[in-house]
């Protein structure tokens, strides 16, 4: 068993148990969204050079120089003393611009942020109810649009969605984080068939990278297979179908998989569906978002389907306990 020193306290912390667990067993409440060391919610600081290198894995080497971590997948070793980073200067002031209902479930969030950094349709951000609360959302925008995009879908006891959709008004001030991640589109083989497979939200990250593909000029076949249990879990469906109307290489398909389904949908799971329709994805660029079960079955049936695994990309969240939401 080692032991953390964090704000002149001493935890325990397991064998093999993570920082972020450590912490939170203990009532400790530390900043996190993904807790699969994707979104850097998490990011720790150490006193001393004794970080894993695990813990490290997709951040700057300038942050890796000054002991910089990420808690969810540090399992120390050794003795930490650590500290939470200060915030001020990772943090972007955003205001909010725009609110429209996409269905009973998802908002659609508009926010303006001068001061954000160059970023790829398709990744996220955290957003930041206080310095202390966050959650990360995909963007649904792409670099030329006025301001970005987050579709917020309304969880159980979320208290982060329940926030978005109950009080958030337009005109309100919020923080957000720099974008991160890398289930984006990436031009140079603009010949490529393109699969993109999402359920419920992860809608969001799929129309910014179809949005930045087409914008780019993607020439091979786009497929987008959009799933949810029933119809009303579905959205922006008559504006994907235009999209598909204006570009005859990309083509749209809704997909129920409980109940009754209609003849404008079709019947089955939107991976189910997807890969019955195309069998061999041999040369295959294959995006993957939504449920986190969905996500994992997901790629290992397009990698079975013959899509190199440097083609298949998701970034993979884990909802949190309902009292974490």
């Amino acid at each position: 068993m080692t032991q953390l020193h964090f704000n002149e306290a001493v935890y325990q912390c397991e064998p093999g148990e993570s920082v972020l667990d450590a912490l939170t067993r203990q009532g400790v409440s530390i900043p996190s969204s993904c807790r699969n060391g994707v979104c850097q919610t998490c990011m720790m600081q150490s006193a001393d050079a004794n970080v894993p290198s695990a813990a490290q894995n997709g951040l700057k080497s300038t942050l890796q120089a000054q002991n910089y971590f990420l808690a969810c997948v540090c399992r120390p070793t050794t003795d930490m003393d650590i500290s939470l980073p200060d915030s001020s200067d990772r943090l972007l002031p955003a205001t909010v611009t725009a609110l429209r209902q996409l269905n009973d479930e998802v908002v659609c969030v508009g926010l303006d942020c001068p001061s954000l950094p160059d970023y790829r349709a398709g990744q996220f951000i955290n957003v930041y109810r206080d310095t202390g609360f966050s959650r990360s959302y995909s963007l649904a925008s792409v670099p030329s649009d006025p301001y970005l995009r987050l579709h917020v879908r309304r969880l159980p006891a979320g208290r982060m969605s329940n926030w978005v959709h109950d009080e958030l008004k337009i005109g309100d001030s919020l923080h957000i984080s720099a974008p991160v991640g890398a289930c984006f589109y990436l031009p140079g083989a603009a010949q490529q068939p393109l699969l993109l497979i999402g359920t419920g939200s992860g809608l969001a990250p799929l129309m910014g990278i179809l949005r930045d593909a087409l914008n780019q000029q993607h020439a091979g076949a786009i497929h987008l297979y959009h799933g949810s249990r029933d119809a009303a879990g579905l959205y922006l469906v008559d504006e994907l179908r235009e999209m598909a109307a204006q570009h005859p290489h990309f083509h749209y398909t809704p997909c129920v998989s409980g109940g009754s389904a209609s003849s404008i949908h079709q019947p089955g799971r939107a991976v189910d569906v997807a890969l019955a329709a195309h069998p061999d994805l041999t040369g295959w660029r294959v995006y993957l978002c939504g449920n986190p079960d969905m996500v994992k079955s997901a790629r290992k049936k397009a990698y079975l389907a013959k899509a190199a695994m440097n083609d298949i990309h998701a970034d993979a969240f884990v909802r949190v306990a309902a009292a974490n939401q």
